[in-house]
């Protein structure tokens, strides 16, 4: 299950969306009561598959994501129709029943999480609108996650802190949806900051923004043009497989309670331990932690090359010890890293298809689309996306 494909800009122009909710509900809106929220998607520099191993994330909150322009009911039923193909989903507030597999499960599952919170929601009729590639690893699910918060909301900021409405959402996804991811994308997508990336200690949810050279970089994504293929159970098999690794090793440290307890002294002693498929994942897991800080400590230094290869050493991981790289994905890193003025270039998000992360020079911008777009089709059959996204604010109230 993934959530709804992408639109056009039409995500960011509250006024065209308020006309499309109108024409999708006749006689239902009132123009001046209708409200429009906004999340952002994000893209993950460095840090990845860290956080649910109680690790570190240092995730950028995108200026593409997902808007809801709703007019708010007194009854407690949500209708959404979808912008791109007028798909209609509901559910009622107050028999919300099991999931269905389909992409109003999202909303339902929020709407679940919100009154497990305490949190009042009302009804609305509402239209869904996304510019972030579907399946592509920009976490779309945890931008229409806070924007059904902000919706269920009556079209306003839930009636609680930022982390505990990231925090509802990722329950949302967790119990409801049944995707066992950590905390960074809701986080992301709640927390972000125009012009900075955020840091998250996913143990104790302590975070700071850092700020990004954007005066010498561009943040460029490269979609492979196929959907990202980690589902459901390969994400959970591959947490499962981090928290066997967790089990052996505390048999003889009792103060391990997850990856990020473990230090590469400890995963060595262990190894004999270990199931091989095991003892690669955790190798993954703690050196991806120590990598995250050394590249905030890179920037703060303005050591580019070292951020580079901080990034490649990071996909290799991802590739080798991890496996959730493809084909696809490895054939963009090779193009970008062959491409003068390419800083550094990864996977972003689960794997398994989506999207690169590439940290560019500004004037090598045009050099590295013209060479994914000249070369990956001749790797991979497939037609390739290149965008450069601007660090953007977390979710929040675009109209009304």
């Amino acid at each position: 299950m993934t959530a709804p494909a992408s639109t056009t800009d039409l995500a960011r122009d509250a006024d065209a969306l308020v006309a499309r909710l109108i024409e999708a509900y006749p006689g239902e809106i009132d123009r001046g009561t209708a409200r429009a929220v906004h999340a952002p998607g994000r893209v993950n520099l460095i840090g990845e598959h860290t956080d649910y191993n109680e690790g570190f994330v240092l995730p950028v909150a995108i200026d593409r994501g997902i808007s809801i322009v709703l007019q708010p009911t007194d009854d407690r039923r949500v209708e959404v129709t979808l912008a791109e193909t007028g798909e209609r989903g509901s559910f009622d507030l107050g028999a919300i029943g099991e999931r269905t597999g389909s992409w109003i499960d999202y909303l339902a599952g929020v709407a679940w999480s919100l009154a497990e919170t305490g949190v009042e929601t009302r009804g609305f009729r509402g239209l869904l609108a996304s510019n972030l590639p579907q399946a592509s690893g920009l976490s779309s699910s945890a931008a229409l996650e806070l924007a059904a918060a902000f919706a269920l909301c009556g079209g306003a900021m839930p009636p609680v802190d930022r982390m505990t409405l990231a925090k509802a959402a990722q329950r949302a996804e967790n119990a409801y949806v049944g995707v066992n991811t950590g905390l960074m994308d809701q986080f992301a997508s709640a927390f972000g900051e125009a012009g900075r990336a955020l840091l998250l200690d996913c143990r104790t949810l302590e975070h700071r923004t850092v700020a990004l050279p954007l005066d010498e970089i561009a943040l460029v994504v490269c979609h492979t043009g196929s959907e990202r293929r980690l589902g459901a159970s390969a994400y959970n098999e591959r947490r499962s497989q981090c928290e066997a690794a967790v089990a052996t090793i505390a048999e003889r440290e009792p103060d391990v309670t997850a990856l990020r307890d473990v230090t590469p002294s400890m995963l060595e002693q262990a190894r004999d331990r270990l199931d091989p498929v095991a003892y690669a994942r955790a190798s993954h897991v703690v050196a991806e932690n120590a990598r995250v800080l050394e590249t905030i400590d890179a920037f703060q230094a303005g050591d580019l090359e070292r951020v580079g290869q901080l990034f490649a050493e990071s996909h290799d991981s991802l590739r080798d010890l991890y496996e959730v790289s493809s084909r696809e994905l490895d054939a963009l890193v090779e193009i970008a890293r062959a491409t003068p003025g390419v800083v550094g270039a990864r996977l972003t998000g689960a794997g398994f298809g989506g999207c690169t992360i590439n940290l560019v020079r500004r004037g090598a911008v045009d050099a590295l689309r013209e060479a994914v777009l000249r070369d990956y089709p001749a790797r991979t059959s497939l037609t390739p996306r290149v965008f450069v996204v601007e660090p953007s604010r977390g979710a929040d109230v675009i109209h009304g």
